[in-house]
Parts: C-alpha cells; sequence; structure tokens
C-alpha cells in the first residue's frame, strides 16, 4: 500500500537525509559540487519547514520508506502555477514495481491545479515518467535550456 505522508519540522533530519542521496544521485546529470561537509547545497531546504507554500511529502510503500516529492508553487517558466514538482525521487529498490507512476498520479490527484514538472532531457527514466504522467492533460512543453524541460499542465477539470 502506498502512502504519502507531509513531512514534519520533526522529519526535518530525515528528509535533509534522503534529499542528500538525491541530490547526490543527480550529480549523473548536473555539475553540483559538495561543500566542505560532504553535503550538496540545496538552497531552499529549510523553506520546507517555515514556508506555508511549500510541502515535502515522505512516501511509503507498504510501510517502508520508497521516496520523497517537494512542491512549491514557484514558477520555472515565469507564470502562476498552483504547484511545482521541485523534486521527486523513488528510492533505487523500488524503482521498476509503478511506485513512480503511482505516486505521482496520487499527488496530481491529491494537489489539483496548475502545474509545472522539470526534468533534465539526459535522464531518460524521469523524462518517460513525466511525460506519461502528464500526457492525459495535454501539457505544454517548454525547453529552459539544452537539457532541462518543463510540462505546464492543469489538473482541474
Amino acid at each position: 500500500m502506498l502512502q504519502l505522508i507531509p513531512a514534519t519540522a520533526d522529519d526535518r533530519a530525515l528528509l535533509f537525509n534522503i534529499n542528500q542521496k538525491y541530490l547526490y544521485e543527480m550529480t549523473a546529470f548536473y555539475d553540483d559540487p559538495m561543500d566542505e561537509a560532504g553535503n550538496y547545497h540545496y538552497g531552499h531546504f529549510d523553506e520546507y519547514f517555515t514556508d506555508p507554500e511549500r510541502t515535502a511529502l515522505l512516501i511509503y510503500a507498504d510501510g517502508r520508506l520508497a521516496g520523497f516529492a517537494m512542491l512549491c508553487p514557484y514558477s520555472y517558466i515565469k507564470e502562476n502555477p498552483s504547484h511545482v514538482m521541485a523534486e521527486f525521487t523513488i528510492f533505487p529498490q523500488f524503482r521498476r514495481k509503478g511506485l513512480a507512476t503511482e505516486a505521482a498520479r496520487r499527488i496530481l490527484t491529491a494537489y489539483p491545479g496548475r502545474w509545472e514538472i522539470k526534468y533534465n532531457e539526459k535522464n531518460a527514466p524521469a523524462r518517460a515518467l513525466w511525460n506519461g504522467i502528464a500526457a492525459p492533460y495535454y501539457p505544454e512543453v517548454h525547453r529552459l535550456n539544452d537539457v532541462e524541460t518543463v510540462l505546464a499542465f492543469s489538473t482541474e477539470a
């Protein structure tokens, strides 16, 4: 059974830790250096616990932590979205089981409105996931640069 549980201040250390693992994985697509402490900088991390417009969700599968999502309303394309998928991952041991698709669909259902989802073109699994998830909503496709694409669409009826 899949659960989406909003992260609270009590989950800060957990979210920081798993976000660091995700940021490390993203160095396959982005040239982000570690700091002196061996961590990757995430400029808005603390705001997920202070800004009511930001939401972090812990994704559980059968009671086990399987991933996370971080949502905000801050546009990549200078529009006014209700929600932006700032970060999203399912941990490697849970992949190829349909969990990412199920979690993404449940998030879109739980948070209706105008969406933006950005992915790196070099990240083939993310590209396939997000194009598949967005297809029923007929997304507008925005190329930010040579490697980043934003899908903009509405989940409202």
